[in-house]
C-alpha cells in the first residue's frame, strides 16, 4: 500500500511517520501531485497558521489538487481545517471540501485548547471499535462547527467537529499520532479503509 503525507511545510511530519510505521506501514514524504494522485491513502498534516499554510499550498498548486483526490484523504488539525470552506484565522479561503467555516473560540476560555479531551457521537469507519467518550489529544485555537458532515463532535466552550467526512474525505481535529492507543487505533482505521 502507498500512503503519502503531504509535504507543504507546515505539519508534524516526524510524529506522523513514526506512527504510521508502528502500525507497520510505510509513508512517503512528497508535494509531488503525481506521487499523491498515485497514492492509496492520503494524509494531509497541519500544525500552524492557515493563511500561511494555504499559501503554501497555493505556491505548488497544490490547493488544486487535494479537492480532486479519489482516494481517501485524512486532513488533520489544521489539515482538516484547511478542507473547510474557510477559516477565520488570518480571513483565509480554504480548500471547499467541508461546507463549513472554521470560527475562534471564544475569550470566555483559555485559548488553545491544549491537551486531552472526549469525543462523542461517533458516526463513520473511521471510529470502527472505538468508544464513545475516548480521550484525544488537541492543540487549536479555532475549530469546525457543527454540520452535516460532522462525524464526530466535542466540547470547550460549544460543541463542534471533532471530525468531519464528505465522501473520500475525513478530518480529525485532533492529532492521532499524540492520542495513544485511540489515535492508534483510528489512523489505523484509515489506514485499513477499503
Amino acid at each position: 500500500m502507498k500512503i503519502v503525507i503531504i509535504d507543504y511545510g507546515a505539519g508534524n511530519i516526524q510524529s506522523i511517520m513514526f506512527a504510521i510505521k508502528r502500525l507497520g506501514f510505510e509513508a512517503i514524504l512528497s508535494h509531488d501531485a503525481d506521487e499523491i494522485r498515485t497514492a492509496d491513502k492520503v494524509i494531509f498534516p497541519g500544525v500552524g497558521e492557515a493563511s500561511s499554510a494555504m499559501s503554501k499550498l497555493r505556491a505548488t498548486g497544490l490547493d488544486k489538487v487535494i479537492p480532486t483526490l479519489k482516494q481517501p484523504v485524512l486532513g488533520i488539525c489544521l489539515g482538516m481545517q484547511l478542507m473547510c470552506h474557510s477559516s477565520e484565522e488570518g480571513k483565509t479561503e480554504g480548500l471547499g471540501i467541508f461546507d463549513l467555516d472554521v470560527v475562534k473560540f471564544s475569550n470566555a476560555v483559555k485559548v488553545p485548547q491544549i491537551g486531552w479531551n472526549q469525543i462523542s457521537d461517533l458516526q463513520s469507519e473511521l471510529f470502527a471499535n472505538i468508544p464513545e467518550k475516548s480521550y484525544i489529544y488537541l492543540v487549536h485555537s479555532f475549530y469546525a462547527p457543527l454540520g452535516k458532515e460532522t462525524i464526530a463532535t466535542s466540547e470547550y466552550d460549544v460543541e463542534y467537529s471533532a471530525a468531519l467526512q464528505k465522501n473520500n474525505f475525513y478530518g480529525v481535529q485532533f492529532h492521532p499520532e499524540k492520542s495513544s492507543d485511540v489515535g492508534s487505533d483510528i489512523l489505523k482505521n484509515f489506514l485499513t479503509l477499503i
